[in-house]
């Protein structure tokens, strides 16, 4: 025992001292962090978060497992649950498994039984007359288009059969109408179960009066946010998963519904657009990698640019001793008010090969040959950037106008008093605190910018085409306007769909970096 305890003595003293290290090298580390320059600290903390991205995913692919098993231990507990109620339930709860709202006649909760039966009734009434034969063809998307007879005066006719489109849409449409319907018989059997408990307390379940009450008051929620949740579902949710489904399919011009079927391919779809073989679909990955490069460059310059030309122009308006500022915010408030696309297909008008400016420019010999502005592939490019400043301005002033006025001129002041310069104003007071105000706006106006269809649909249709650039695609379309010419010119709506998967992939991986680097993910408390 006396050689036992000096070792273990000797253990905690080397351990602590280890610690103490630690610790130190920890603060000599925050020190030399602290000493960085703002510019130099945003730069560690970019590099930093990159470098913690593998760990990030090694973190996440450890806790998959642990999710996967939470799922299916939820899943257990969902079924032993109404095991449960199965076993401890009365005859009114059990026969409530099989009709629902069997249950709440007999306790006297009549309105609840008649919606719940009547629920019922209706789910049959789909599964046996519509949705069962749709589920049904989702595993082949249908085995016969037309088919073709002669009537009794020797003329062919058509008789339409399977409708691809329709399975899918229908098939779909029919699992959600199952996991509805699941969830309100989870609800009808629990309710029973609670109410059956209850009486044998002696309290007296609701009435129907009582839960119409109830909806209308302490559970008024719900019924204000259903409306909304359905909506959702039915316009968002459903379409999204259709779309999905649509990406694993040969859906396109050669597979047409009513006419002819389509089928299901697999990961065909998504090996076309990423390939980098030198097959005939390495074509289509070439063209989807150009448009995702300068769908990137479109909108980080229409971002970034329109975001602080449009806070210069602000903060000249807005500075002491300008005259007339309601009239220079009115101007540029009347780009906002002309919708886009009277004023972006006049301005295409203006800046074509034909147009007006290339006419002045001749009559007044400043050229000799007509300049392609928009049918010219670089010239092109920069001309819709420079047009979306034009578009974009005008509402990035009247917000930063408005952020400007909250900034404290207290910090001006001071700045003036310890002699700081216009510029160092600037970037030690007026950005940093745009930066942690406007930080989400600039994530929103990036993504939204990504998916502008509007500006390079109006102005150029994505033209100038080329013949290097596969499904219909042209030098300055973006990934939204090219997915647009894919599904309403070529008719190839799968590769469309893959597209804007890949585009949700894009924008969400971006928009995570970006919304954890912002400012605007610290408290107010932290900023300076």
């Amino acid at each position: 025992m006396k050689k036992v305890l000096p070792k273990i003595a000797a253990g905690f003293k080397k351990v602590k001292n280890k610690a103490h290290s630690f610790i130190h090298m920890k603060e000599e580390r925050e020190l030399e962090y602290l000493g960085l320059t703002p510019a130099r600290r945003k730069l560690h903390n970019i590099g930093v978060f990159f470098l913690t991205i593998p760990f990030m995913l090694f973190s996440l692919l450890k806790k998959i497992p642990l999710l996967i098993g939470r799922f299916f231990a939820g899943i257990g507990r969902f079924f032993a649950g109404i095991g449960r109620m199965f076993k401890e339930g009365d005859f009114k709860t059990r026969l409530s498994f099989v009709i629902m709202g069997f249950g709440q006649f007999f306790r006297r909760q009549i309105g609840r039984g008649i919606i719940f039966l009547a629920m019922e009734g209706v789910f049959i009434y789909y599964m046996i007359g519509f949705g069962f034969g749709y589920l049904k063809g989702l595993g082949s998307l249908g085995t016969e288009a037309v088919t073709k007879t002669l009537n009794k005066y020797g003329l062919e006719v058509l008789t339409y059969k399977d409708n691809s489109l329709k399975i899918l849409l229908y098939g779909v449409l029919t699992i959600f109408v199952i996991v509805g319907f699941v969830w309100t018989w989870y609800i009808n059997v629990k309710q029973n179960y609670t109410a059956q408990k209850l009486i044998e307390e002696g309290v007296r379940p609701k009435s129907f009066k009582q839960d119409v009450k109830s909806l209308a008051d302490e559970q008024y929620y719900k019924t204000l946010l259903s409306v909304p949740l359905l909506g959702i579902v039915v316009f968002t949710v459903i379409p999204i998963f259709f779309m999905i489904l649509i990406a694993f399919t040969n859906y396109d011009y050669s597979h047409l519904p009513p006419e002819k079927l389509f089928g299901w391919v697999g990961f065909e779809n998504f090996k076309t657009m990423l390939s980098t073989d030198i097959s005939g679909s390495s074509k289509f990955a070439f063209t989807f990698r150009e448009i995702l490069v300068w769908t990137m460059i479109w909108a980080l310059v229409a971002t970034f640019s329109n975001y602080f030309l449009g806070m210069f122009i602000a903060i000249c308006i807005n500075k002491k001793g300008i005259k007339f500022k309601k009239v220079f915010r009115t101007v540029l408030v009347m780009t906002i008010a002309v919708p886009q696309f009277v004023s972006l297909l006049l301005v295409s008008k203006m800046f074509a090969d034909e147009g007006i400016i290339n006419s002045l420019l001749q009559k007044l010999s400043v050229i000799s040959d007509k300049i392609g502005f928009l049918s010219t592939p670089t010239l092109a490019k920069i001309m819709v950037l420079v047009i979306n400043l034009w578009v974009g301005i005008p509402y990035l002033m009247l917000i930063t106008t408005g952020v400007l006025m909250n900034i404290p001129s207290d910090l001006y002041e001071s700045a003036k008093i310890d002699g700081a310069s216009g510029i160092k104003q600037f970037t030690k007071i007026t950005l940093p605190y745009m930066l942690f105000v406007t930080g989400p706006y600039l994530l929103t106006s990036f993504t939204a910018n990504i998916n502008n269809f509007n500006v390079i649909y109006l102005l150029t249709a994505g033209a100038p085409k080329t013949m290097a650039y596969d499904g219909g695609a042209g030098q300055t379309d973006l990934l939204i306007t090219w997915l647009y010419s894919l599904t309403v010119t070529n008719n190839d709506y799968k590769m469309a769909a893959v597209i804007g998967i890949l585009v949700f992939l894009v924008i969400a991986v971006i928009s995570l970096i970006v919304y954890n680097l912002s400012p605007a993910m610290k408290n107010e408390e932290d900023f300076q």
